[in-house]
């Protein structure tokens, strides 16, 4: 049976890997580039922060340090596309596979030697969520909410209210930067050039400095992802990041076919209502006898299928309406013709 913490949990995970997806809606759809450094960008952020925080530095200053981190590393596949003149989907490739080494070694600034490190469990360590988390429960508001939910599913929440919260607020004051950002000149321009990159040059626009900048934003943010990620687990690990560029292009393509995508403002929402959906939908997949989490990737291949496929089938099935109902529309009006005439 599927219950109300189960649902709790997949939002709960869902709001905090929308963040992520936020980012890869920048690089693939904003700037119409095919990114692969994310599989690689979403550990630095896990790594830098866990390390620092193991280290004894503010869980605040490990995020701020992951957000630049994944930032640069953006950057350099921005670089490696557009001063190296290597192709968009090798550039990130490239950045990717140097980045799981550089990974290593950040975590292995931990160890005592100089071999790289694959993981470091952050169990007794503070981070934001603990911070959040013990601010949350002197309100006394998260003992009501896990009380009154334990006697309606004699069950109680698998994580605090406040974690939820916090997570909300930091979403939505991303997801309204962004767009505001994307409504400057400079976000004017870095939609033009996913659109035109021909048009936006005769207007003297820079496109290389503009496709270096979406790229550090958009792995920036997918740092930050993985940066939280790693806190709320309690744990980063050099693996975690495989598949993360199929997961965030899952959350876009679902929110934009459930959402839309009129506006600005309704596709960034669309991304983040995307991402809970795919992670409920996850969850719910994963209770069926025959599937296990091994099979986590299959069913992840399968929502992004059908995400592109059924569109397409809907939008064809339309279409067919739209000719049946003009046909009908004109044999009537040849009806209703013929019938004057023979009057």
């Amino acid at each position: 049976m599927f219950s109300f913490v189960a649902i709790f949990g997949s939002v709960e995970l869902g709001i905090i890997y929308a963040i992520m997806a936020l980012g890869v809606y920048l690089s693939f759809r904003v700037l119409d580039f095919p990114d692969l450094t994310v599989d690689g960008s979403f550990v630095t952020g896990a790594a830098v922060a866990a390390t620092m925080i193991t280290m004894g530095y503010s869980p605040w200053l490990s995020t701020i340090l992951a957000i630049a981190a994944g930032f640069i590393a953006g950057c350099a596949t921005g670089l490696l596309h557009t001063k190296g003149k290597i192709n968009a989907l090798l550039s990130g490739i490239l950045m990717m596979i140097a980045l799981y080494s550089i990974n290593l070694r950040i975590m292995g600034l931990t160890s005592d030697t100089s071999v790289g490190r694959p993981n470091i469990p952050l169990l007794n360590s503070e981070t934001l969520f603990t911070k959040f988390g013990a601010l949350w429960e002197k309100t006394g508001i998260d003992e009501g909410l896990n009380g009154f939910f334990s006697r309606m599913h004699a069950d109680t929440l698998p994580s605090t209210w406040g974690i939820v919260f916090f997570m909300l607020v930091v979403v939505l004051l991303i997801k309204f930067a962004a767009d505001w950002f994307l409504k400057t000149e400079v976000g004017l321009a870095l939609r033009a050039t996913g659109d035109n990159q021909k048009m936006i040059r005769s207007f003297s626009a820079n496109t290389d400095t503009l496709i270096i900048l979406g790229l550090g934003i958009s792995n920036g943010l997918v740092a930050l992802s993985g940066a939280l990620v790693a806190q709320y687990a309690k744990f980063a690990d050099i693996g975690m990041g495989i598949g993360m560029i199929i997961i965030g292009l899952a959350s876009v393509i679902i929110g934009e076919a459930i959402f839309g995508t009129k506006s600005i403002f309704r596709t960034t929402f669309a991304v983040i209502g995307g991402a809970i959906i795919y992670r409920i939908v996850v969850s719910l997949a994963l209770r069926v006898q025959f599937l296990d989490t091994g099979d986590m990737k299959l069913i992840t291949a399968f929502i992004v299928i059908l995400a592109l496929i059924m569109p397409k089938l809907i939008e064809k099935q339309k279409e067919k309406k739209r000719k049946a109902k003009r046909h009908a529309e004109r044999v009537s009006a040849l009806n209703v013709s013929a019938e004057r005439e023979v009057q």
